[in-house]
């Protein structure tokens, strides 16, 4: 019996958890999830990277369920969400084409596109987070959450569909400004009210520090 099959036989599972990466859960554990009204979160980078195993992104979408997108390890993996949905994109496509090029006994399902990965990455997110009456897509009555991308840069022009150049195109450089709840926290490239100099110098100084105790 899996971890999570046996917890719940003594703790009650409910939808206000989200059980995050998921990887080496069973197809019945994955199910249990959605039965309770879980909601999963998939960092899938770094799922890969450090051997956690196999991101669960098609196991979840046949359950008729939608994983959100996480960051995990910042240490070793961008820290953004381009990464994130580039990741999965290209990650649930090889599963699907790998089953058509070596065809086994469950039918490949769908293709995932870029709109479908950009929900992952925003209104999915807040579901996880219980947020999506606040947050997670432009809705009037929700908070103004708002990022700003430059579509005039090199690494995405001439722009022909705007989701696939966000999700297939863009990184970090073409954010230009991000506002959460309404206030601005970055406009025109550059951080508000955040000197950036003085944190790295934190920064580095934690690190010496560490390392000096470390004895390196």
């Amino acid at each position: 019996m899996g971890l999570l099959l046996s917890l719940s036989q003594r703790v009650p599972l409910g939808s206000d958890t989200t059980y995050i990466h998921c990887c080496t859960l069973s197809d019945a554990e994955l199910k249990l999830i959605a039965d309770t009204g879980g909601t999963y979160s998939l960092a899938v980078p770094i799922e890969m990277q450090m051997g956690h195993g196999r991101p669960p992104i098609q196991r979840i979408l046949d359950l008729g369920r939608r994983p959100s997108l996480s960051v995990d390890v910042e240490t070793n993996q961008p820290t953004d969400m381009f990464t994130q949905m580039r990741s999965c994109f290209a990650l649930q496509r090889l599963f699907i084409t790998e089953q058509h090029l070596f065809p086994a006994v469950p039918p490949p399902g769908a293709l995932l596109n870029v709109r479908d990965v950009l929900e992952l990455a925003t209104i999915e997110g807040a579901r996880a987070n219980g947020l999506e009456a606040k947050v997670g897509t432009l809705t009037p009555g929700k908070e103004a959450d708002v990022i700003l991308l430059r579509t005039k840069a090199i690494n995405v022009g001439p722009l022909n569909d705007a989701i696939g150049a966000v999700v297939l195109g863009m990184d970090v450089s073409n954010v230009d400004s991000v506002y959460i709840a309404g206030k601005a926290v970055k406009r025109n490239g550059r951080l508000v009210a955040i000197d950036v100099d003085r944190l790295l110098k934190k920064a580095e100084k934690a690190r010496d520090a560490l390392l000096a105790r470390a004895g390196s």
